[in-house]
């Protein structure tokens, strides 16, 4: 299929540059499968849409403060997305003009840390530093890595807002986006009517973010990110299955996750690594719902969903909510597709 089947317009204003109010305050497109009709609610009202023994799976992954700048040994500044930690010393990194920067370039960071840069692979470069880098350095001098399309600099609330309240591993270069709309009091509620709410985790790098380049959407290449399912998910997810009990997904991450772990009948339960790329005529062994906000154009997200749910009725549902001045992308609205 043709990348360009996945584009739609919209309106730079619809854009969300900031969080919603609440977390709750979000609007809530419903999307029926079954007929492609729409409904419009809140995230506030979601336990309404959801029926008792539903499955709720999360993923709780939390989002380092990944992005950071240098300075070049020949002047001018980098932005590069820290990604994965291969040794105390030695990053995975996604590199801004990285074509510039040649192997053995020559980087300065904050506090007098400095990195060379080595060869790397596809959109990624290896960078070494002259010290170990981790968590708490990356807390005190890295930044929150709001996405190219929030077009201002991260600020303190970022740091808050940009985290689910459930986030518990430290890990991801990016947010799993759909998580940010649920609040404590929600979960609660959604637990109070019968549903049961569990875990993943899945470390949001290029294989969830990264763009389709190809004209055939067949030809691009996901990356690889690794996951881990507890017990307790496999057994829930697993009586679910067995019972005939819906499993609700929040977010492509906890789709993509749960669709990997699936083998011979079962969910695999421990850690993983997955490149899956799910496009129309995928069968959907696991996830029967999803909860997840609305995707770029031309998108492996966008792809998904319309391998979920139909690739002329999500175009629709994004043609009615743009109509409807619907807020778009990380910080947006969100779509419930049963």
């Amino acid at each position: 299929m043709k990348t360009s089947q996945f584009s739609f317009d919209l309106p730079p204003e619809l854009i969300a540059q900031l969080p919603s109010s609440d977390r709750e305050s979000a609007r809530l497109m419903v999307l029926q499968r079954a007929t492609g009709g729409t409904q419009d609610s809140t995230v506030r009202e979601l336990s309404g849409w959801v029926k008792p023994g539903t499955v709720i799976v999360l993923n709780d992954s939390r989002v380092r403060k990944a992005r950071l700048f240098a300075q070049r040994a020949g002047g001018g500044r980098t932005e590069l997305i820290l990604l994965e930690r291969r040794q105390p010393t030695v990053w995975t990194v996604l590199a801004g003009r990285s074509k510039r920067l040649k192997p053995g370039a020559q980087l300065l960071f904050s506090q007098g840390v400095t990195g060379i840069l080595a060869e790397g692979e596809g959109e990624t470069r290896l960078l070494r530093f002259d010290q170990p880098i981790d968590d708490d350095w990356l807390e005190r001098n890295g930044h929150v890595p709001l996405p190219p399309y929030i077009r201002r600099e991260d600020t303190l609330s970022d740091e808050e807002r940009y985290q689910t309240v459930y986030s518990r591993i430290t890990g991801s270069a990016a947010a799993p986006t759909a998580g940010l709309h649920f609040t404590p009091r929600l979960l609660d509620e959604l637990r109070g009517a019968g549903a049961t709410v569990v875990m993943v985790t899945l470390h949001v790098g290029l294989g969830t973010f990264l763009p389709i380049r190809s004209e055939e959407i067949e030809d691009h290449v996901m990356h690889e990110e690794v996951f881990s399912i507890p017990s307790a998910t496999k057994i829930a997810v697993d009586a679910a299955k067995l019972e005939g009990r819906p499993v609700l997904a929040v977010g492509t991450t906890v789709v993509r996750t749960l669709e990997s772990a699936w083998t011979a009948g079962a969910l695999q339960e421990g850690d993983g690594r997955t490149r899956i790329y799910i496009t129309p005529g995928f069968k959907f062994n696991v996830v029967t719902q999803m909860f997840t906000n609305f995707h770029t154009p031309s998108s492996s997200l966008l792809v998904l969903v319309s391998a979920f749910a139909g690739r002329e009725a999500i175009l629709d549902a994004y043609a009615a909510a743009i109509a409807k001045r619907y807020r778009f992308f990380s910080y947006g609205d969100a779509m419930l597709i049963q």
